[in-house]
Parts: C-alpha cells; sequence; structure tokens
C-alpha cells in the first residue's frame, strides 16, 4: 500500500461517508467507523477497490475497447469532464438519456442531427436562408442535443467498461449495463449498494476534491494501457501481424500405392493426348499409303 495514495485520499476526504441514519447495511463491510453520526469509510477498503480497478481498467484500454465515464450530479460533473477528455475516452456529465446503450441506433441518429445542425450554423450562407423564429429553433435544439449527447459522439460501440459516480444518482445507467453484461466501476458512499457494481470504490462521491482525485486515478490507467497498444504493435507489418520469418511448408512424404495411381493417371492423360493429335481418318490414310511400300519388298524377294 502506497502511502502517498493513502494521504492523497484522506487529504481529499475520501473516507468521509453520509450520515449514520442514512446508510445501506450491505456496505457494513467497507466501513471503518462512526464519529458525530458520520459514518468514516474504511481506507484500506478504498486503496484495495481503486488498485483493482485501475488494473483492470488499464486493460480494457490495452485492449482497444472503450471506457465509458458518467457523473450528472453536479459536484463530479466538471471532473468527469476534465478527466474523460483528457484520456479520449466518451463521457456523460449532463444527463443521461434512457436507452443510451440498449438504443444505441436512436442515439447515434441523434448525433447525425447534431453533425447537421453544426454544419447550418457553420455557413452563414445557410442560416440566411432560415427565418428568425428558424433559427432560433434551430439555436434551441442544437444546444440540448449538444449538452446532452456532446460526450457520446466519438462512441461508435458500446463500451466494455463503465466508470460511475454515484450509482443510486445514475441507477438508469447500471440497469443498463448490467442489461448489455457491461463492467461496471463506481465510487460508492455509505448509502449506496455494492452489489449494484461490478468493481465498487468505497469514498466520497459528494466531495469535489474526493471525485477528482479517483477521476484522474481511473483517467491514469486509461492513459496508460493506450501506451500499451502502442508498444505491442512495434515491429509488426500494416495487417497487425509480426515480422516473424516466414516457414517453409514441409515435404509431403506419398506412399507408393498414391504414387503407382499418379503414374497410371500420367499415362492415361498421354495415350488420350495422342489420339487427339492423331484422329481415325488420318490414321486410316497413313496405313493406305503404308501398304504398298510394304508389298514391294515382298515382290523383289
Amino acid at each position: 500500500m502506497s502511502n502517498t495514495l493513502v494521504q492523497d485520499l484522506v487529504d481529499a476526504g475520501v473516507h468521509f461517508g453520509h450520515r449514520a441514519s442514512r446508510w445501506n447495511p450491505k456496505m457494513a463491510p467497507y466501513i471503518y467507523g462512526k464519529k458525530k453520526q458520520i459514518h468514516i469509510l474504511d481506507i484500506r477498503e478504498t486503496v484495495r477497490g481503486l488498485l483493482r480497478a485501475k488494473k483492470y481498467i488499464s486493460n480494457v484500454a490495452a485492449g482497444g475497447s472503450l471506457v465509458l465515464f458518467v457523473g450528472t450530479k453536479r459536484q463530479a460533473s466538471a471532473a468527469v469532464q476534465k478527466e474523460a477528455e483528457r484520456c479520449q475516452m466518451p463521457y456523460v456529465s449532463e444527463r443521461w438519456l434512457g436507452g443510451a446503450l440498449t438504443n444505441f441506433r436512436t442515439i447515434r441518429s441523434r448525433m447525425t442531427r447534431l453533425e447537421e445542425l453544426e454544419e447550418i450554423f457553420s455557413s452563414e450562407e445557410k442560416l440566411a436562408g432560415y427565418s428568425k423564429k428558424a433559427q432560433s429553433t434551430l439555436s434551441r435544439e442544437y444546444r440540448k442535443i449538444h449538452r446532452n449527447l456532446n460526450g457520446m459522439r466519438a462512441m461508435n460501440r458500446n463500451p466494455e467498461c463503465m466508470v460511475i459516480v454515484d450509482p443510486n444518482k445514475e441507477k438508469n445507467a447500471i440497469l443498463e449495463a448490467r442489461a448489455l453484461g457491461i463492467t461496471t466501476i463506481a465510487l460508492i458512499d455509505s448509502n449506496c449498494d455494492p452489489d449494484m457494481v461490478d468493481l465498487p470504490i468505497p469514498g466520497n462521491d459528494d466531495g469535489i476534491r474526493s471525485v477528482e482525485l479517483i477521476m484522474s486515478h481511473l483517467a491514469d490507467a486509461v492513459v496508460a494501457g493506450k501506451k500499451n497498444i502502442v508498444v505491442k504493435n512495434e515491429g509488426k507489418d500494416g495487417k497487425g501481424r509480426r515480422g516473424k520469418p516466414v516457414q517453409q511448408p514441409r515435404p509431403m512424404v506419398k506412399s507408393a500405392a498414391q504414387i503407382a495411381k499418379e503414374k497410371a493417371m500420367a499415362e492415361a492423360a498421354a495415350a488420350k493426348a495422342a489420339a487427339a493429335l492423331n484422329p481415325p481418318e488420318e490414321e486410316a490414310e497413313t496405313a493406305a499409303a503404308e501398304a504398298p511400300a510394304a508389298a514391294a519388298p515382298e515382290a523383289t524377294a
């Protein structure tokens, strides 16, 4: 256990939980004690969960898969957007749209609409073709779609892993991920249900510094995983294969029966070719020409 990591977690207030009256009994294994009616989370469990999550998320990034960051509460929105953009992964920081994963085809169509609106607003000539009322309507539509879907523009397929802040707040995202079999990593407080996520990280999900620190460590793991992709691809050709020497095929040993069969087939093919070169009419003419020449020696004798 790194003393520096533990000190950073304590300084950020990751160990502070909710009031004891609001706790979830399933969080008992992650709670160290209680002080002034506020639960204190076990920092050892936080470090254990964080290291386990970092190892898994690094492997996911090294495999070229996507990691979706989700945090729509005010304390987590800015940190989620900042760290997701730093590691170049999709994110949802404003509002989780129902069906963002289970109805992904429809969400992609709305992203296409976002690109169309951006093309309209980028050209003054196209924008001038609309009335002021139509421009106001398009502007309102653009702001709404951009606010909700801008972070998911680079997501062309479902992610393999989701990083979530406060599962109680993002319960719809949790349910969709479970329905699709997507692994979930979540920062859970003392009022959350750890059974709803695959890799829980017990910690304060209401503190800005706490959320920023956890998201920063997970984003660092994603960046490290992407670097492993570059290292693995070194020494490979354009098709992603390593430049190993090509092995020559082994000579095939034929049996006596196979050799005899091939010889018979070759003789039959030669006879067929000879017959094709000497048709029956030419054979008759040749025989008629050779008959007097054969009779002449007999007469002389």
